[in-house]
């Protein structure tokens, strides 16, 4: 559907599951009380949900979701932005709503009437700044190609699509439907695989889509290992770089492989003192593609990537809470 005819430019838009995120630190027993596989994050059904919601101590809550993250991290980089998910008629989806708009993200997507409750990620943190997610998908999976605002995808720079929500198959022909319309219009799109479960699951159908429709890859390594089952990151980065063209790997402390045709460029990890790592492969993709979008070379869109993903990984919650744009700025003025 067509819910803004006329758009103006958009930098960003991005697609993914509509969540809201409650991020709590606890001690390893809650794990261990909940049979939680510590790091990993576990899909869970709505009685589940609501029981270790009851458990959780007191923690922040926002509008969330792997993509909705890039977006408002994005946002806060200066970059037009907005994102495409679906949440229910009910409190959960307003107040996603609310915090989204206050990230300064665009999101028409009206909410969904009757059937299942808004998504929620249940992010427990351990001392380490480990986190573990629990997710109910809810009314989230309910996109399908339908739900594509076109007009907004012709408008976007660069349509960002979140592996996530890639298991329902009416969300595989959303993306593909929208990665049609976004080439057709001469317009970038970009994929997050997202989680090594999500690529061993639907191996065949990303590397189809990859092919036929992706100019950006982002991934860890874990993940990039996986799509191409190889061991080594490296080879793994390079047959990325060749089949698709730009493919951005994730390390972690040992920061990020940017691989472009031919080209490797290695891009350190900003120095922080880690708390919680919820949200950093995210903070990093907005980084890159806000300097990608206003027409930075490929390193320096690394280096923005790294800066975004430290301040993310600084504190709880996957939001930024300083001016990353102004130190972003103060760093170029000083070079």
């Amino acid at each position: 559907m067509a819910t803004n005819p006329s758009p103006p430019h958009l930098d960003l838009l991005g697609i993914g599951n509509a969540i809201v995120d409650v991020v709590a630190a606890v001690p390893e027993a809650f794990l261990h009380r909940h049979g939680m596989t510590k790091g990993a994050m576990a899909l869970i059904d709505a009685p589940t949900a609501e029981r270790l919601y009851r458990d959780m101590p007191a923690g922040q809550e926002s509008s969330g979701g792997s993509a909705a993250n890039t977006c408002a991290v994005a946002s806060a980089l200066g970059a037009s932005v907005a994102f495409l998910g679906i949440v229910a008629d009910d409190a959960l989806g307003a107040a996603f709503r609310r915090d989204i708009a206050a990230a300064g993200v665009h999101f028409p997507t009206p909410p969904l009437a009757g059937g299942d409750a808004t998504a929620r990620c249940l992010i427990a943190v351990t001392d380490d700044g480990q986190r573990t997610m629990n997710t109910y998908l809810g009314a989230s999976t309910a996109f399908a190609p339908g739900t594509v605002d076109e007009a907004l995808v012709a408008a976007a720079t660069v349509t960002y699509l979140e592996g996530y929500l890639f298991d329902p198959p009416v969300a595989q022909a959303a993306f593909r439907h929208a990665a049609a319309i976004a080439r057709a219009k001469g317009r970038k799109v970009a994929l997050s695989l997202s989680d090594s479960f999500c690529v061993h699951r639907h191996r065949g159908a990303f590397r189809e889509l990859l092919a036929g429709g992706i100019d950006i890859l982002f991934a860890n390594e874990d993940e990039i290992c996986a799509l191409y089952e190889l061991a080594d990151t490296t080879a793994a980065a390079a047959q990325a770089g060749r089949e698709i063209g730009l493919a951005v790997i994730t390390r972690g402390g040992e920061g990020s492989l940017i691989v472009a045709g031919r080209e490797l460029l290695r891009v350190p990890a900003m120095p922080t003192r880690v708390v919680d790592t919820t949200g950093a492969g995210d903070a990093f993709a907005a980084g890159f593609l806000a300097g990608y979008t206003a027409g930075e070379r490929l390193a320096a869109c690394g280096e923005l990537g790294s800066l975004a993903a430290a301040e993310a990984i600084s504190h709880f919650g996957a939001r930024p809470q300083q001016d990353i744009r102004g130190i972003w700025l103060d760093r170029i003025t000083k070079k």
